[in-house]
């Protein structure tokens, strides 16, 4: 990525100043390896895994722009008393100036709805922990009442979401907030606009021999104000112990995955993404990293060949 110091500078600025200009839109973090990290995304997920599943991620998107978007997560749950399930998120977000912290505690309840499926509704509760530290940027001016005020807020989170499943394939609907809020500086502009996200999954497990199974998904991303968000993956199981897959995002990026089973209980996967937009000659692509540990292992697997 050979550009002039001037140009990158300058799509930084253009980036980032899109949301620091007038007020901050805040997002949720983008996954590329969503279908194994679904509890962040649906609380309707929480317990459907198993006895007990945990997930550790890490996303550095844009690689190379300073001030681009590096998101954590951590999600544990399980189910007890084969009904309920329990589960706690947190998500650590870096972008540009701003650092959000989100902590839910997760409750899902399955009932089965026949002899191979079960709908679960879900719901979770928790703190959103705002940081927007300005210093942390070039603002082209000081002078400006927006950047004289850095904001340090917490604010509650409140979502739910249904997850319909069966061994071959689930759907989904959630939004893990359903409470918008917006926030102001001395002057009453709005400085960070929170609005909710709506979310719609699908996945089919295809066996197409005894050895290789083929999984194609679907994720949705509504918000109010902003462009429908679109990513269609497929991926293929080989022996119950290799994933590879690819993935698009519409109008963003195409992606390639790869994951290994390490042993019985733990996954790691890796996802390259490649943007297909005019970013692609200031970025170094996007990577995602995820471990996945189940209790369950290769038992759960071999009965349920859902590999999600």
């Amino acid at each position: 990525m050979k550009k002039n110091i001037y140009n990158i500078k300058y799509l930084v600025c253009f980036v980032f100043g899109l949301s620091m200009v007038n007020s901050f839109a805040q997002q949720a973090p983008q996954y590329t390896q969503y279908m194994y990290n679904t509890e962040v995304i649906n609380s309707g997920y929480t317990g459907s895994a198993g006895k007990l599943a945990a997930s550790l991620l890490y996303r550095s998107q844009w690689a190379g722009i300073e001030g681009a978007p590096e998101t954590q997560s951590f999600a544990v749950h399980g189910l007890v008393k084969d009904r309920i399930g329990l589960g706690l998120t947190a998500i650590n977000d870096n972008l540009g100036a701003s650092n959000t912290i989100q902590i839910n505690g997760n409750f899902a309840y399955h009932l089965p709805t026949g002899e191979n499926t079960k709908l679960a509704l879900g719901i979770n509760a928790g703190l959103d922990i705002l940081n927007i530290d300005w210093s942390k940027g070039n603002i082209s001016n000081n002078l400006d009442p927006v950047f004289q005020q850095n904001l340090n807020e917490v604010r509650p989170i409140v979502g739910a979401g249904v997850y319909y499943y069966s061994s071959k394939w689930y759907l989904g609907v959630s939004s893990n907030n359903l409470l918008n809020s917006k926030l102001y500086n001395d002057d009453s502009a709005t400085v960070v606009d929170r609005k909710s996200q709506y979310y719609f999954m699908g996945g089919y497990v295809f066996d197409l021999s005894s050895t290789v199974k083929f999984k194609p998904a679907v994720l949705t991303k509504h918000v109010s104000g902003s462009p429908l968000t679109v990513d269609v993956s497929g991926n293929f199981l080989l022996q119950e112990k290799v994933a590879l897959g690819v993935a698009y995002r519409y109008d963003d990026a195409i992606s390639g995955l790869a994951g290994i089973y390490l042993s019985d209980k733990f996954f790691l996967g890796y996802a390259y993404d490649y943007s297909v937009t005019g970013l692609q000659n200031y970025n170094d692509g996007s990577h995602e990293i995820i471990l996945t540990y189940n209790l369950d292992g290769l038992k759960k697997r071999a009965l349920s060949p859902r590999f999600f």
